[in-house]
């Protein structure tokens, strides 16, 4: 699943958010953090481990999810490849404006 669907929910945006401020945490560590069942929360896990937002390791009989670096580097590389087409148009856009206030500054001289 693409990891900017996962992250729609809310839920899996605070799992996250959680397991950055804390660092590696159980799956029990992180439901005690929700009003949901353990099983629900699971879930989430499952597909933030799926959509490769957090990775997760066993330990005996434990699961223990820390942020996945890798799938995080691929989510901000995007983001950051929109900011700079977006930032690209509006300079061009902003060229565009000055070019045209100076036009106008120089037609009325």
């Amino acid at each position: 699943m693409n990891a900017f669907a996962v992250l729609a929910d809310e839920t899996r945006r605070d799992i996250i958010r959680l397991v950055a401020k804390k660092g590696e945490l159980s799956s029990t560590e992180i439901s005690q953090n929700f009003q949901m069942t353990p099983p629900a929360v699971s879930q989430h896990l499952k597909l933030l481990k799926e959509a490769k937002i957090l990775h997760m390791k066993k330990d005996a009989q434990k699961r223990i999810y820390s942020l996945n670096h890798e799938g995080m580097r691929e989510m901000e590389d995007w983001i950051l490849e929109i900011k700079n087409l977006w930032t690209k148009r509006l300079d061009r856009l902003d060229r565009y404006v000055m070019k045209l206030k100076s036009e106008k500054t120089n037609g009325k001289q």
